[in-house]
Order: structure tokens, then C-alpha cells, then sequence
């Protein structure tokens, strides 16, 4: 960046970014970022100013960086971390989510999937044997939601930003996956007993979120998660960046007009909109069957000894994992 101007002020610049073709000081840029989640959250009508907003926390970039723009345009928003039992990321993960929310006043509150539920993710996914992120998304959106009714929370916010919704685009497409599809909108409202969800972040790159974090002093996890490794969400990203580095702007476009021009043709094909849904005989959630998906997760693995993570993984993933671990004791 030597010698690179902001565009707004002439002052030096300490980011570019091609899709807007322009370079941004430290001010400019995190006006830039409020300006997009204003937009996003004006345009798809996602808060309102007296809403009482839960923040889905992980202790990376993108849900710290939403839970402090939030803060910072003056919504009331409380943070929820789900610890998901995966070593020292989780660790780590906590540690940054709770010195975040120390360091501002904010209200955390803290669910552990082992203490209060008798199971975690890597022993999920050895007992079911499936991949890991099935049980980890599962029990994440389960614990958010109940929290949010629970609470007497309005909405439910999470970090997706606009590289995560691309690449999921990307897969779905690929397969032209429609009930995901007709699924996948920056707000999914209220209805059959789950609380509004919204993505204010739907406008901003990993990047953007990652000099947001810099600017403002938010210390956050870097690190992947070790249990995503090899996951083709990642692979659908690297396409998108290749993509992207040909044709700046052209993720953007991909998401984003997918938003304004086709979601709304596909919203009456979902399935989890349209279905007969009742309450679950345990715990009460709206499923399609006599009980929910979480709480057959839980009957399944539950009380289950711990499975450490590293014989969850296989092949690449393991030898990553356990490369990263021998630096980190060196």
C-alpha cells in the first residue's frame, strides 16, 4: 500500500479494494463497513432501532466484527458463545469471545455442549460418523434459537459474511440444490416457533471484517476451525477468490443479484416454509417428526467419553492438525 491514497480524504491508505476500485484510510474504510451493513439492513429490513438482537459469537473475525457495528450503530445486542468441545480452538475461541465482551460491558452468555448437553462436536461426529460440521451447524442453530425465544429476543444475528454466502451459493448451484436455495436469503423471518435470523454482514468480504478487527483492537481468533479442513466450503471459496482476482466484483454480483433477482422466484419452494410442522415430544422445537433433529443427535451421543480431536480427523486434515500442534508446543 506505499504510497496509495484514500480515496474519499487523499490521506494515506491502509487497504484496497479492487471490487470498489478504490483505497481506503483507516476512518474511510470503517464508514465504508457501516455504510453496508446500514444498507443491507435497511434493504432487507432486518432491525428495527428498539429490537433486542443475539449475537451468534465464535470469537473469529466476522461475529466479534457484526457484534461491534452493531454496538457501534446503537442496537441492543447481547452476545451468545456455544462451546463446541474442539480442543484448544475452542479454547482459544472462548477466551477471545469473553475478553471482547469483558473489555466493552457487554452481556455474554455461555452454553457448553459437554457440560449441559453430555456431548461435543468431535464425539458427535465419531459416534455418527459423519462429517463433523453436520453436528456442529446442528446443535448451533438449535442452541441459538432456543436462546432467542427463550430470552424474548427479536432477532438473531450471525457473521455470514459476503465470501461465506457466495461460496454456499456456489455449492448449491453446482448441484442446483433448489430447497437449499429457495433457503438461502439474508432474513429468514419469524415463523412456526423459530425466531428472525438475519445477516447484516452480507455486503462485506472476510477481508473487510479482518482490517475492521485491526482498526478498532479486536483480538480475535485466527486460526480455522481444525474440523473444517478439507470441507468443500473452503474449495468453493478458493474457486470464487480465482474467480475474483480476474474480475474484481464478480462475487459481489454473483450473491447479490442472486438475492434481488431470484431468491424471491424460489421463496415459496422451501420445504421448512411450507411444511406441517408440530412441536417436539422433548424439548419442544418445531420439527417434522415426533422429535427435533437436535434431540436425536443428543439421544444418539450423548454420555458419550470424550474423542479427542485429532481421531476425528483423517488424512490432510489429521496431518495439518497435528503439524500445527507441534508448532505450537515448539
Amino acid at each position: 500500500m506505499s504510497g496509495s491514497k484514500c480515496r474519499v480524504c487523499k490521506e494515506p491508505a491502509i487497504i484496497d479494494l479492487p471490487r470498489h476500485n478504490a483505497n481506503f484510510c483507516a476512518e474511510h474504510l470503517l464508514q465504508l463497513c457501516r455504510r453496508q451493513v446500514e444498507k443491507a439492513i435497511k434493504d432487507h429490513d432486518m432491525l428495527a432501532p428498539d429490537d433486542r438482537v443475539l449475537v451468534a459469537v465464535s470469537g473469529g473475525k466476522d461475529s466479534l466484527a457484526v457484534w461491534d457495528i452493531l454496538v457501534d450503530l446503537g442496537y441492543h445486542a447481547d452476545g451468545l458463545y456455544v462451546g463446541l468441545g474442539i480442543g484448544e480452538y475452542s479454547d482459544t475461541s472462548y477466551e477471545h469471545t469473553q475478553a471482547f465482551a469483558a473489555e466493552r460491558g457487554l452481556s455474554l452468555q455461555v452454553i457448553d455442549l459437554r457440560a449441559e448437553y453430555g456431548y461435543d462436536v468431535p464425539t458427535a461426529a465419531k459416534v455418527t460418523r459423519r462429517v463433523p460440521c453436520s453436528a456442529c451447524g446442528l446443535s448451533k442453530r438449535h442452541l441459538f434459537d432456543r436462546a432467542a425465544l427463550d430470552g424474548g429476543y427479536d432477532v438473531v444475528v450471525t457473521g455470514h459474511n459476503l465470501d461465506d454466502e457466495a461460496a454456499v451459493l456456489f455449492g448449491n448451484t453446482l448441484r442446483w440444490d433448489v430447497e437449499y436455495l429457495s433457503r438461502q436469503y439474508p432474513v429468514l423471518p419469524a415463523r412456526h416457533g423459530f425466531p428472525k435470523k438475519v445477516k447484516p454482514l452480507m455486503r462485506l468480504t472476510e477481508r473487510e471484517m479482518a482490517a475492521w478487527c485491526i482498526v478498532r483492537g479486536i483480538d480475535y481468533q485466527v486460526e480455522e476451525c481444525p474440523m473444517a479442513i478439507g470441507n468443500k466450503h473452503l474449495a468453493y471459496k478458493d474457486a470464487l477468490n480465482a474467480i475474483e482476482r480476474q474480475s474484481p466484483g464478480s462475487k459481489a454480483s454473483f450473491y447479490l443479484e442472486f438475492v434481488d433477482k431470484m431468491a424471491p422466484i424460489l421463496a415459496d419452494r422451501s420445504q421448512a416454509a411450507t411444511g406441517d410442522l408440530h412441536r417436539c415430544a422433548i424439548c419442544g422445537s418445531p420439527t417434522t417428526g415426533d422429535e427435533c433433529a437436535f434431540c436425536r443427535l443428543r439421544e444418539r451421543v450423548g454420555g458419550h467419553d470424550p474423542v479427542p480431536v485429532e481421531l476425528v480427523l483423517h488424512g490432510k486434515a489429521r496431518r495439518a492438525y497435528l503439524a500445527g500442534r507441534q508448532g505450537a508446543e515448539g
